[in-house]
């Protein structure tokens, strides 16, 4: 009976092991977006709805494509026109993204990338 009992409990928390790891992996899973572009580059996310992508750092520059909640390669970021967001704040750092590797580059004022002002791991221009 001792026996009945020590197996069970041991098959009980081998299985409590395995599903605390199943689970672990389903969480991390939406990260693996980030790394799907260019290994050498910087991903960054666009957490907003709706953001110009622009041809240069500024509002006047043609607008290249529209992305809402989005990841992208980042190139690097410099100093461009400022722009004012009265629900996010002010900046006027600017990212060049890639959609992937090879692509062409737009810019996306800091603003609406996770990771504040000037974003860590992107280089300067």
């Amino acid at each position: 009976m001792k026996r009945l009992i020590s197996r069970t409990a041991m098959g009980l928390a081998a299985t409590a092991l395995i599903a605390g790891s199943l689970a672990g992996t389903a969480q991390a899973a939406p990260a693996a977006a980030a790394n799907s572009g260019d290994p050498t580059l910087t991903d960054v996310y666009i957490w907003a709805t709706d953001v110009n992508l622009r041809q240069q750092p500024t509002t006047d520059s043609p607008r290249l494509a529209v992305r809402s909640k989005w990841w992208a390669d980042a190139v690097c970021q410099t100093q461009g026109q400022t722009v004012h967001d009265p629900a996010v704040g002010t900046n006027n750092w600017w990212t060049a993204v890639m959609e992937f590797s090879g692509s062409d580059i737009a810019w996306v004022n800091n603003l609406y990338i996770r990771g504040g002002a000037k974003i860590a791991g992107v280089p300067d221009c």
